[in-house]
């Protein structure tokens, strides 16, 4: 399944309820997980962005719902980017010319 790492920082809404982070954290696993997702991590973080998520999606068109839907609950932004593992870079390297 397809890999996307996540970075994600609170909106003024999501900082205001910074206390609810966790459980906001674990109903967004269970409800990936529902959709055919896994959270291999989901980690807060100090720098630039407050959250990392790595997750397996079954396609692009179910991780685009999945975060669609985290964005729509409006309390954090994120930038998506899919992920490739060793096996899958070394499979495209040996397709260049």
């Amino acid at each position: 399944m397809p890999l996307y790492v996540t970075l994600a920082n609170w909106t003024d809404q999501g900082a205001r309820d910074v206390k609810d982070s966790v459980k906001r954290g674990e109903a967004f696993m269970a409800g990936a997980e529902k959709m055919g997702c896994k959270v291999h991590q989901l980690v807060w973080t100090m720098g630039p962005h407050d959250i990392v998520a790595i997750i397996e999606a079954p396609n692009d068109t179910v991780f685009s719902s999945l975060a669609l839907g985290l964005g729509k609950l409006g309390n954090v932004r994120g930038l998506s980017m899919r992920a490739f593992t060793k096996e899958e870079m070394s499979k495209i390297t040996q397709a260049i010319p």
